[in-house]
């Protein structure tokens, strides 16, 4: 099956990547990292441009486009979190200016006289500690709770530029009924899709800059990329990404679709996302030898979200065997 973008779409695709090289230089995600940059003006330009109102099922393709882009840059602002996680858990009532991050798991809900309490730790919370609002999936279906309510504190992370949370529910009363029209399921597939999507941004950064480095790169009078193994190395690299990247389009596209197939795809495209950063993690810093290593290289943030990615919302293994019993489902 071929995928291409339409016209309207490629024109989309260039002008993000425009924006992003524009706004989001390596040189500032370094200074991010580095000297603890805030990252709100960044974000307040994705607001004013639109971005994070792309949160419609019809737009998944758009918005996939954008994410790649992102995963690209090594965005350091909340708009993963809040674009699929966040707001399709909480059915259209979004403000584009503010920040979300979704509880998927760890608390429970208690009903008394005047109303609810939420009750519980969620670890590791994408965006935790820097989100406005917080969706809250329990039993009793999904809370929408505000950031003071909480005691969010962020937690080490392999990319540096991640900001991941534990968050403490510490008695949250909430007055308002949970929305049990929510359609958790599919949520869960528009974040499994987003996040696939941002890291096959990440990877193929990182097969761009190991391509740029072995053309220029000489030994014995020659660029090392006329090399048999090397280029063996970068095929290898480029069909895991381009893999991966159709899978996780596709993921998209079915739910732009609202198509059925997307519980299985979306499973399929992060098994495909995490297969692939392993390959590009290790092959790109294989065709940078040493130099792969330093802090001074900007391979080392696309290869940090790459490989922080597979740990997030199930790693390729356990997809995998989702997979496998679906499949294994339809035989009995």
């Amino acid at each position: 099956m071929l995928f291409e973008f339409d016209s309207d779409q490629q024109l989309w695709q260039k002008t993000v990547r425009e924006v992003t090289a524009k706004e989001c230089p390596s040189t500032l995600v370094r200074t991010v990292v580095d000297n603890g940059a805030d990252p709100a003006p960044l974000w307040k330009t994705y607001v004013g441009l639109g971005w994070t109102e792309l949160v419609e099922s019809e737009a998944a393709v758009e918005l996939a486009i954008v994410l790649e882009e992102l995963g690209r840059a090594t965005d350091p602002t909340p708009f993963l979190a809040t674009t699929t996680q966040f707001a399709p858990l909480v059915a259209g009532r979004t403000q584009p200016d503010r920040a979300g991050a979704a509880v998927y798991e760890g608390v429970s809900a208690v009903r008394d006289a005047d109303g609810w309490l939420l009750r519980g730790t969620a670890h590791r919370v994408l965006d935790g500690d820097r989100a406005d609002d917080i969706a809250v999936v329990t039993e009793a279906g999904v809370f929408t709770v505000r950031a003071d309510q909480v005691s969010a504190r962020r937690t080490s992370a392999f990319d540096p530029v991640l900001h991941l949370a534990d968050i403490v529910f510490d008695d949250v009363r909430v007055e308002a009924d949970p929305d049990t029209d929510v359609d958790v399921e599919k949520a869960r597939h528009v974040a499994l899709a987003g996040l696939a999507v941002t890291m096959v941004g990440a990877c193929r950064r990182i097969l761009d800059l190991a391509l740029d480095h072995v053309r220029n790169r000489q030994q014995f009078g020659v660029p090392i990329g006329s090399f048999q193994a090397v280029k063996h190395r970068a095929a290898d690299m480029h069909v895991a990404v381009e893999r991966a990247r159709a899978l996780a389009y596709f993921a998209a596209l079915t739910i732009a679709e609202d198509d059925p197939r997307r519980r299985l795809v979306a499973s399929m495209a992060k098994a495909a996302a995490g297969e692939c950063q392993s390959t590009v993690f290790r092959s790109g810093l294989q065709l940078f030898g040493a130099m792969g290593f330093t802090w001074e290289n900007d391979l080392q943030f696309a290869l940090k979200r790459a490989r922080a990615g597979e740990h997030m919302l199930g790693s390729a293994a356990e997809h995998r065997a989702l997979i496998a019993e679906e499949y294994r489902a339809t035989l009995v």
